[in-house]
Formats: structure tokens, sequence, C-alpha cells
């Protein structure tokens, strides 16, 4: 009797924008962006096994919140992979779904570049095929630095990667309050003139020297997120007021925030601190991936 191949397993690691600059808006309607994005070790999972058709089941603490199989990104991904190099097999995938849906912190997209790496190795495709990140891009703006799950600074639309030469590891909070933002929302709210580019070193490895770096930045949807769901300034409001707390705020276009703390200690303190006074939060505790 063969032994059942076990399925292949892809993380997909939740994604922070550690800036985020608005930079100015294309005649398409697209807005061009300038961030500074790196991964934690906190997020979804996608494992994948041979099978006749291409199919998407959940499971995990999220799974309710998810929509229709047929209309999640990780199926598009999947079935226009398939396509693009002509497979004529299929793929029983399985989302565990961790991460808050609709939360800011590129869920959606992480999970979409998760399924992309698992199916290049489960039907043996070459990782680096430029008609691969052609398709990543197609999916959305994050899906292409997501794909990479390195810290680098993402311009354009998505499409401009830098991966950094060395960035360090950070002791992170993530807290979302239970509410989702819708991206296209937050974008139609933002007002007012764009933000200039950051000079960002790609070869900066110290902690402090990148937080104070990151304290002359912002995150321009923050402010018209906080008009959708003020809540937000509430999770803003509980992580700054934790011991060791060095920087806070939205990612992407929200809800959920991060805080950056000097030491992991301090971090699991600030999150047992914060699920306890909010237990209908989301908190956790993480470190992001360093370069």
């Amino acid at each position: 009797m063969v032994d059942p191949v076990p399925p292949l397993r892809e993380p997909a690691p939740a994604k922070l924008n550690l800036y985020l600059h608005v930079t100015g808006k294309r005649d398409d309607g697209y807005h061009l962006l300038d961030s500074l994005v790196v991964f934690a070790g906190v997020g979804d999972r996608i494992a994948a096994e041979a099978a006749d058709a291409i199919t998407l089941a959940y499971e995990g603490p999220f799974a309710d919140a998810m929509p229709a199989p047929e209309d999640n990104l990780v199926m598009r991904a999947a079935t226009e992979l398939a396509a693009l190099f002509s497979i004529g097999t299929g793929a029983a995938l399985t989302l565990t779904k961790s991460l808050p849906v609709a939360s800011g912190i590129g869920g959606g997209s992480a999970d979409a570049a998760a399924a992309l790496r698992v199916l290049i190795r489960l039907w043996q495709l070459p990782p680096d095929d430029p008609r691969i990140s052609k398709l990543a891009l197609s999916l959305g703006a994050d899906v292409p630095v997501c794909l990479m799950t390195r810290p680098a600074v993402m311009r354009g639309i998505g499409e401009e990667i830098t991966l950094l030469k060395s960035f360090p590891e950070l002791h992170i909070v993530l807290v979302n309050p239970g509410v989702g933002v819708s991206t296209p929302a937050v974008f139609k709210k933002r007002t007012g003139d764009f933000s200039a580019p950051v000079d960002w070193r790609t070869d900066m490895d110290d902690a402090d020297a990148a937080i104070e770096h990151l304290k002359e930045t912002r995150n321009d949807l923050e402010a018209p997120a906080g008009q959708i769901a003020p809540e937000i300034a509430d999770v803003r409001a509980a992580l700054d007021r934790e011991d060791g707390v060095r920087l806070a705020r939205m990612s992407g276009s929200g809800a959920t925030c991060f805080g950056i703390f000097g030491s992991a200690k301090a971090a699991e303190t600030a999150a047992e601190n914060i699920a306890g006074a909010h237990p209908d939060w989301w908190v956790a505790a993480a470190r992001t991936y360093g370069a």
C-alpha cells in the first residue's frame, strides 16, 4: 500500500505597512503609494493537494467570515495560474483563516500570494517566470510584495518593489477592534495634498534607528479610515498607553493597528493587557521578519 502524500503547506503572514504615504493618483483612478512593508510571524496558511479540479475549503477562527470560495482571490489566483501554464490537473486548497477579514494587514493578498507559491511547488512551475509577477500584480496591488514576503519599499501601485538589504526584527503587537474597513471607501474619504516619498535606506539594520526614522513618517490613510471606523482611535489609544511602546499607528487601510515595543516581553505583556481589557478585540504579539 502506498502512503498518502501529505499536503504542501505555505504560510500567509500578516503584512504591515510601517508607513504609508499616498504620493499621487493616476488618470485611471489608482493611487500611487510609498510604503515600507514588513511581514509578521502570525498569519493565515494555505495547504494544497493534487486533485482533479481546483477547489477551496476554509478552516480556522475566521472561516465563517469568508466569502463563498468562488469569490475568494485565492480561487482566482489558482485558476489564472493554471490557465497561464496550461495545467491539466487541479488542486484541493485549504485556507486556514487566522487573521481578521478586511483588516488592513494584507490577509486576502497574502492568501493569494501563498496560493501562488504553494501551487508553484505542487505543479513544479518555474518560480522566476516573469509571467507570475504580472499575474500577481493583476490580482491586487499588495500581491507582488506578499509573494516575496520580505521587507521592502513598495511604490507605484505596488509594482515598484525594492527589497531591503537589511532590516531589523521588530517586536510588535497587532490589535483589531473587530471592524472591517473597505479599502476603496478609505481612499474615497482621503482629501488634501499628496505626500512626498520617503528616502528610506535599504541597509538599515538597527532597530532604534529604524523606529526613529519611522517617527518622521505616517500613514496617510489613518485619518480617513478613522472617519469610517472611530474604533481605530480607541485601538491607538490602548497601544499608546502600554509601557514600552515605541511607536503605534494603523496599518494599511485599517482597522488593524500595530505597536512596536523594545522587547518580546514588553510586547507580550502589552498584548495580555489589551486582550484582558478588550476581550472582543483580536490581539496578537509577534515578531516581524528581518532582512
